[in-house]
């Protein structure tokens, strides 16, 4: 007989096919035993009461630059990921995919780079490639096989546009290339979608008329506008058509680019779309200046409210962060000043369902799908991950659906020192979050034995 380490009592707990429903989960040896009737199934080692709280599965968070201070390429020392992993544990994030950036070949790094994320980490991570040159492209296939079946493109990267983050330039060509390999070794490319040909001559025409930058966020938009970034990502998808590559639209941030993915979709290109939780929750109207400048930019309110549209029609896929933890310094300035990016995942759950389901009145169930069951699908990481079932994973977020509270900067764990949620009120709480049944926040409060205890999760499409 199993011998149960833990048993989660009184809950209310997410089920697939099922809802909310009054359920114990039984853990052993990191693995979900079995879901019961509360009080049913064996003797259990340890018993934590979580009546009066909301079981969900872990959210799976398939977009992360973790990186290190400014650099946001990778993560250099262990540290680097025991901040950010705690920051989303704390957003009831329990596996996260984080971007790793290079102009050099990525397997004579990839065991050390493994390394030393596993040594900081205190949930399970996956990784995803930036591919930027042909040493990279011809060694994708062994990155595939190693469980990194997703590859990224910046299509705005062309020229010297790279050089900030040590990218070459590279074109569609490339892209092509790229597509074809993927399609032969059982890849998805995630691009960045941004016709950047276009938007330099959009900045240079924007910034001659707002030289300080006074229009702050609706300029940035102003210089890489919804149509850019839809006739990227049409052609993105376009040329997965042709290939038969799948494609995962990240960061999907307007209608126009929305609406470009579903007819690539509806012509039978294989498209799965994310987009992220601040071009949910913020507009170019929103009162934060810089420190919300990020690319793709924050789009006008209409885009907002198309994109919750785009959610209640079941076009939409997944939602990530695109969490950047640069430090607060990398905003100041003006808009044109600010680095692109910032922090997403200490307030991640929380921002979601305080917008989507308690002002919305979006079915809970609808958007756990979108952040927990379909990024795992998606990504490689079902049936381990996603889901509350026998034999998955025992990661999970505890939430009190009734804990009001206001996110201060003091409370954040990232080491980015500033979030875009800062004074926003909460309507929920994470109160307890698990991976492989072990707490890594209890209570509220971040566990500093969950240290080190986050592993590097091979996936598979």
């Amino acid at each position: 007989m199993t011998k149960i380490d833990l048993r989660l009592a009184g809950g209310t707990v997410l089920l697939p096919d099922a809802g909310l429903t009054q359920a114990d989960i039984l853990i052993a040896d990191g693995r979900i035993a079995e879901v019961t009737a509360p009080g049913g199934g064996g003797a259990a080692a340890q018993t934590v009461a979580v009546t009066g709280l909301t079981v969900l599965p872990g959210a799976v968070d398939a977009h992360v630059h973790l990186g290190h201070g400014a650099d946001i390429s990778r993560p250099r020392v262990p540290s680097d990921a025991a901040t950010e992993t705690g920051a989303a544990a704390i957003g009831g994030v329990t596996c996260f995919i984080s971007y790793v950036m290079s102009a050099e070949p990525y397997a004579g790094v990839f065991d050390a780079l493994v390394a030393v994320a596993e040594a900081g980490a205190r949930i399970d991570f996956g990784l995803h490639f930036v591919i930027a040159t042909d040493d990279q492209l011809a060694e994708l296939p062994g990155y595939i096989a190693r469980g990194v079946p997703t590859a990224k493109l910046f299509m705005n990267i062309r020229g010297d546009e790279g050089a900030r983050l040590g990218l070459p330039g590279t074109d569609d060509g490339f892209l092509f290339r790229l597509l074809e390999t993927l399609a032969a070794h059982g890849g998805m490319l995630c691009p960045h979608p941004e016709n950047i040909e276009v938007a330099w001559v959009l900045r240079d025409r924007v910034m001659a008329a707002d030289p300080e930058g006074k229009r702050g966020l609706a300029a940035w938009n102003d210089t890489r506008p919804p149509f850019v970034e839809a006739e990227a990502l049409s052609r993105a998808c376009y040329f997965g058509r042709i290939t038969g590559t799948p494609v995962h639209g990240v960061h999907t941030s307007s209608a126009e680019a929305l609406a470009a993915a579903v007819r690539q979709r509806e012509a039978g290109a294989r498209v799965s779309i994310e987009t992220c939780l601040h071009y949910l929750t913020h507009d170019t109207g929103s009162p934060i200046g810089a420190i919300g400048k990020v690319n793709p930019p924050l789009r006008p309110p209409e885009d907002r409210e198309a994109l919750w549209r785009g959610i209640a029609a079941g076009q939409i896929d997944t939602i990530g962060s695109d969490h950047i933890h640069r430090p607060a310094s990398s905003k100041e300035g003006n808009i044109w000043q600010a680095q692109p990016g910032f922090p997403g995942l200490d307030a991640f759950l929380p921002a979601l369902i305080t917008e989507g389901h308690v002002r919305r009145g979006i079915a809970l169930e609808r958007l756990v799908e979108l952040v927990s069951r379909n990024p795992a699908r998606i990504m490689g990481l079902a049936p381990r991950k996603g889901e509350i079932v026998a034999g998955a994973d025992a990661d999970l977020a505890i939430l009190d659906m009734n804990a009001r509270w206001t996110v201060e900067r003091g409370a954040l764990a990232t080491d980015a020192g500033f979030s875009i949620y800062q004074g926003h009120e909460m309507a929920c709480r994470v109160t307890h979050t698990l991976s492989h049944g072990r707490f890594v926040v209890r209570d509220r409060v971040l566990q500093d034995d969950a240290v080190g205890t986050g592993r590097f999760v091979p996936r598979k499409l």
